[in-house]
């Protein structure tokens, strides 16, 4: 109870800056808990459908996988899907890599989409802290020296205290958000290597496929 007190003594003693400053710290740990959600669920769907396509693509199934990225809205799908399909008139393999490597390049956008506004929003409380902090010492400044001479040394003292209170909430709304910026990177980072890594071992077997598929046809013949 006496936290929650202290709380609010030092919102309203940081003046009017102390709101937008709030309002960026709700806009950011909302798009937090967006963006973490969004890439639990694609992570767990990316693994699930990469346990799925990769039997398929050694069984040489390939109408599965196509199907199954018809179905599913997991990036490994499509990715390997994506191969197929240039697979099937494509002569060389540089043409099924640079098809897998597309479907790689349409899945990041989505993966890292707004993650980068943290650190935006970080910088944006953290000059909306100093600039309430230099407002508030203007006009305590201003009003000191109107005041009676012997109050001069508290009034200026008790205005400082005041204006520091919006520097230090501003400091206290960045730092959390650089950090989960920081996880939120790390957490996209990892999905973009498990697609890369996907799309290589794809590859593989996409064109090991294709050239066992060549050899059979060319003993019928």
């Amino acid at each position: 109870m006496e936290f929650t007190q202290a709380l609010l003594r030092f919102f309203q003693n940081g003046g009017p800056f102390m709101y937008p400053i709030a309002l960026v710290l709700v806009i950011g740990l909302v798009m937090v808990v967006e963006r973490w959600i969004f890439l639990s669920l694609a992570k767990t769907s990316n693994r699930r459908a990469y346990q799925q396509v990769l039997p398929m693509l050694q069984k040489r199934n390939y109408n599965g996988v196509l199907q199954l990225a018809r179905e599913s809205k997991a990036a490994m799908g499509r990715i390997a899907a994506a191969g197929i399909g240039t697979m099937q008139y494509a002569k060389r393999d540089e043409n099924i890599a640079l098809a897998i490597e597309e479907g790689i390049l349409e899945a990041v956008p989505r993966l890292e989409k707004r993650t980068s506004y943290l650190a935006t929003l970080a910088n944006i409380a953290t000059l909306l802290g100093l600039l309430g902090t230099i407002m508030g010492l203007i006009a305590a400044f201003t009003a000191v020296a109107n005041a009676d001479p012997s109050e001069k040394a508290s009034m200026l003292s008790s205005s400082i205290s005041v204006a520091m209170n919006t520097t230090a909430f501003g400091l206290i709304s960045a730092i959390p958000l650089l950090l989960f910026y920081s996880m939120l990177q790390n957490k996209t980072n990892e999905i973009v290597d498990s697609l890369q890594m996907a799309g290589v071992k794809y590859l593989n077997l996409l064109t090991m496929g294709r050239a066992q598929m060549a050899e059979q046809r060319a003993a019928k013949g």
